[in-house]
C-alpha cells in the first residue's frame, strides 16, 4: 500500500502546542479579509466573506498514527495515553459494547469529542453565511459551527451560548476566525497579521460518550476545543489538521491532546454514509500495517 505524503511533523507538533495555549475562553479580533466591516463604515462582514480560509469540500481522514486506536475497536481497558483519573479507568473498564446497542447509544462514539477521530470522509459546506456544516459519513453525523456576533467593542469570546433543552451527540459549538497576530516582525519590522488563518470552535451541551471506540469515556461535563488549520503542499495536495482538545473535570485529570489530518478529494464518488456502528473489540492489539488509513 502507498503511502501518501502527510504534513510536516514539526510544523503539526507546533499548530498542536499552539492550540493547546489557547484554552477558552478566548478573546479574538472580529475581522475579515478587509477588517472587520465588508465596505469602510457599511456592517460587519459575514463569516463566509470574512474567512481567511477555504474549509469546504470533501475530505478525507488519513490514519498515519494511533492506528491501533482508530482504525479498528481496541481491546476493552486499553485507553493507553489518556489521562483518565480512576473514576474514568472504571467507566472504561465496565463498557459493554451490547449494553450500549441495546440501550440505542450506538453513536456514543461518534459524538463530537470522538468523531474526528474515525477513520472516516467528512464533507464541509457552508448553512448560510454564518453557519459552517460539518458532515461525516462514518456514523452519518452532522456538527454545526456558529459563527457569534462581534460585540461593539470588536472583539468576541468564544462561548457556546444558553445551552438547548436537550444534550445531543454533537453539542453546541461557536465559531471565529483567527489570526496569527505578528509584533515582531518576521525579519522584516512592522507589525500586523500573519498570512492565512484558522477556525477556533468552542463546543459543550454534549451528551456524554466516547473518546475511543472501546468506551473510553467523556462526561456531560466536557468540553471541546478545536482549531482546524489549511495547509497546502508543494505537490498540489490539499490537507487540513484539527487540533483537539477535550478538558472533563469528571474523568480527565488533565486536558486530552490529539492532532488530526484530512486530505481534500477532488469530488464525492467514495462518500458512503454508514449509521453509527461499532465491531466487536479485538482481544489484543494488532500492530499497525504499513500504510495508513483510507486516505492512503
Amino acid at each position: 500500500m502507498r503511502r501518501h505524503p502527510t504534513p510536516n511533523p514539526l510544523l503539526r507538533t507546533l499548530m498542536l502546542v499552539a492550540a493547546a495555549l489557547a484554552i477558552v475562553p478566548i478573546a479574538l479580533p472580529a475581522q475579515g479579509r478587509q477588517g472587520g466591516q465588508g465596505r469602510q463604515g457599511g456592517p460587519p462582514a459575514t463569516a463566509r466573506s470574512a474567512a481567511p480560509v477555504d474549509l469546504t469540500g470533501q475530505w478525507v481522514s488519513v490514519v498515519t498514527e494511533d492506528w491501533r486506536w482508530r482504525m479498528v475497536t481496541p481491546p476493552k481497558g486499553d485507553y493507553a495515553s489518556v489521562p483518565l483519573n480512576p473514576e474514568g479507568r472504571k467507566a472504561a473498564d465496565a463498557w459493554d459494547l451490547s449494553a450500549d446497542t441495546a440501550a440505542g447509544n450506538q453513536c456514543r462514539a461518534f459524538g463530537a469529542a470522538g468523531l474526528m477521530r474515525m477513520p472516516t470522509r467528512v464533507r464541509i459546506s457552508w448553512q448560510d453565511d454564518n453557519t459552517l456544516k460539518l458532515e461525516s459519513d462514518a456514523g452519518q453525523q452532522t456538527r454545526v459551527f456558529r459563527f457569534e456576533t462581534p460585540a461593539p467593542s470588536g472583539t468576541v469570546t468564544l462561548t457556546a451560548g444558553p445551552p438547548p433543552a436537550e444534550r445531543t451527540w454533537q453539542g453546541v459549538s461557536a465559531a471565529q476566525w483567527f489570526r496569527q497576530p505578528q509584533t515582531r516582525g518576521l525579519g522584516f519590522g512592522g507589525r500586523g497579521q500573519l498570512p492565512g488563518g484558522s477556525l477556533r470552535a468552542v463546543t459543550r451541551n454534549m451528551r456524554a460518550g466516547y473518546l475511543r471506540k472501546n468506551g473510553v469515556p467523556y462526561s456531560e461535563d466536557a468540553v471541546l476545543t478545536e482549531a482546524f488549520h489549511r495547509h497546502d503542499e508543494p505537490n498540489g495536495d490539499v490537507w487540513f489538521t484539527v487540533t483537539t482538545i477535550v478538558e472533563d473535570p469528571r474523568y480527565l485529570t488533565q486536558p486530552f491532546i490529539t492532532s488530526t489530518s484530512f486530505r481534500r478529494e477532488a469530488d464525492q464518488s467514495k462518500w458512503n454514509p454508514t449509521p453509527c456502528q461499532t465491531a466487536a473489540p479485538l482481544e489484543k492489539p494488532l500492530p499497525p500495517p504499513r500504510g495508513g488509513g483510507p486516505g492512503a
